[in-house]
């Protein structure tokens, strides 16, 4: 079972103390105090709490989501989705998947059990799609996952139930990263596919962060449900591009976002509010142009933390396991441009607190049954796609791990 869907069982239902339960939007917060984030300095391997041990090799993997056999899904970025027995390293096709528009940062996304798999036999999948001429968008698929002797699978009942609108030309900054809160309801990050304006327009979903049932179908209590169209699914906008989401043991949502030119961040995720992109930013434009600061602009919600250098964050998980007790409500983002896992403490002042270099592009993060972190590499860099597994190197190590 994978942390997306761990957290989801654990915590109550009870969301977001930072204000999920009132009727209508909040009002835009007054940023608190942000963290730009002087790297932690990387830790020598020697010290590493963990030792690596590379499981498999994938063919451009972009998501993984653990079953509650143990098995493993991943999706590769061409297309493919791969069924994986950690034990006995057995890979498998699973048959049924969606054509998808592969290219550029296009491709198959991410894959989530739903949480009561189990039961249901239900799986999500996200994917670029081709649209009306030059265009493309993100669309989320739900699918009946029927699992074979041989150690694949089939998708059958496959059914498109989100679709980023509208669809634009360009093949960057899709997001779909998928999660479950501890409601069942589905989220879905939808970037602003490098189209500045659509983040701020509540005409089109693009820049936001989406919040749905699980039929995919627009909860009566979010918050711009009474404007009706593709508002009545945004929880929160202003984003930029978003490629991981999480909820800690609190219920609470977190997500990190690239920025442009500097400022990536991590945002601490509140009911209605406007992050600012691309009106504020803690980075500027690559051309070089300033964006203004979210100090100048108090009605747009600051990050937590902001990074420049930048990450270029993708992957997340909030530890939860058993295996790393010391590292239990600590988030763990997978660094492309940083080649680093790095570990972020969410307490009252979030901070960076490590910094693992890890000499790949690090894709997707999770947490397995057993407590283990597992890694996705980008299939670029002189990595080969390899999904890695971090367990603890000893004890006491693990104990005395900030």
């Amino acid at each position: 079972m994978s942390a997306r869907r761990l957290l989801a069982l654990a915590c109550s239902a009870t969301l977001f103390t930072t204000g999920a339960v009132l009727a209508a939007p909040a009002a835009a917060p007054a940023p608190t105090s942000t963290s730009t984030a002087a790297p932690a300095a990387a830790i020598p391997k020697a010290q590493w709490p963990f030792q690596a041990a590379a499981v498999a090799d994938f063919d451009e993997p972009w998501a993984m989501t653990f079953l509650p056999d143990g098995t493993l899904l991943v999706s590769e970025k061409r297309g493919a989705l791969m069924r994986l027995d950690p034990k006995t390293k057995r890979k498998s096709a699973v048959s049924g998947v969606p054509t998808v528009a592969y290219g550029g940062q296009g491709g198959f996304g991410d894959v989530l059990a739903h949480p009561r798999f189990a039961k249901n036999g239900l799986v999500y999948v996200s994917y670029a799609e081709p649209g009306q001429g030059d265009t493309r968008g993100a669309a989320v698929a739900r699918a009946k996952l029927t699992l074979d002797a041989t150690g694949g699978g089939t998708l059958s009942d496959l059914k498109v139930i989100w679709r980023q609108e509208p669809k634009v030309s360009g093949n960057g900054h899709f997001g779909h990263r998928l999660a479950f809160d501890p409601s069942g309801k589905l989220w879905i990050t939808s970037s602003e596919r490098q189209k500045f304006d659509p983040a701020q327009d509540m005409k089109a979903n693009l820049g936001k962060l989406i919040r749905l049932n699980d039929d995919g179908s627009v909860p009566a209590d979010n918050p711009f449900v009474a404007q009706g169209g593709v508002a009545a699914q945004v929880w929160s906008l202003g984003h930029r591009n978003i490629l991981g989401i999480a909820f800690d043991g609190r219920g609470r949502l977190w997500e990190h976002e690239m920025g442009p030119a500097g400022g990536d961040e991590l945002n601490l995720i509140q009911r209605g509010a406007n992050y600012g992109y691309p009106i504020v930013s803690k980075g500027d434009h690559y051309d070089g142009r300033p964006i203004p600061d979210h100090d100048t602009r108090p009605e747009f919600a600051a990050p937590k933390i902001s990074w420049t250098p930048v990450i270029s964050p993708a992957g997340f998980v909030i530890y939860s396991g058993k295996q790393f007790p010391a590292w239990r409500g600590n988030g763990f983002i997978g660094g492309l441009s940083s080649m680093a896992l790095v570990q972020v403490s969410l307490g009252d002042q979030p901070r960076e607190v490590a910094r693992y270099d890890m000499g790949a592009r690090i894709r997707e993060v999770e947490q397995g049954p057993d407590g283990a972190l597992w890694l996705l590499e980008d299939e670029a860099s002189g990595s080969t796609g390899r999904l890695l597994k971090l367990t603890p190197k000893n004890k006491a190590s693990i104990e005395n791990d900030a």
